[in-house]
């Protein structure tokens, strides 16, 4: 399996991803340990992959999304964005509406 069919398995095993530095009860950076804080927060059921484990999937993410930080937050499958962007629409509910659609919170 080449690591793009890699992403796009871990893509697919669960409707929230977080593409990550650490995990989320050791985060190797303050962007991946804010962006758990808010998933966790919301009570969000989420698969994470900590890309410091993963160095081939690590370089190819930033090409396969086009986005060239971490953390990234997947719904669906779908590139939502990195640490700002999740807390921006934490702050606003729309990550909650987000994840409620896709069964991640009850």
């Amino acid at each position: 399996m080449d690591v793009v069919e890699r992403i796009k398995a871990e893509l697919g095993s669960s409707p929230v991803v977080l593409f990550m530095k650490g995990t989320p009860d050791f985060p190797q950076c303050g962007f991946s340990a804010q962006t758990v804080s808010a998933l966790r927060a919301l009570g969000a059921d989420f698969k994470y992959v900590n890309i410091f484990e993963e160095p081939e999937m690590r370089e190819a993410l930033k090409r396969y999304s086009n986005w060239p930080t971490y953390p990234q937050l997947y719904v669906n499958g779908e590139l939502i964005g990195g640490c700002d962007i999740a807390l921006e629409m934490y702050q606003s509910g729309e990550l909650k509406t987000l994840l409620c659609g896709v069964g991640a919170v009850k």
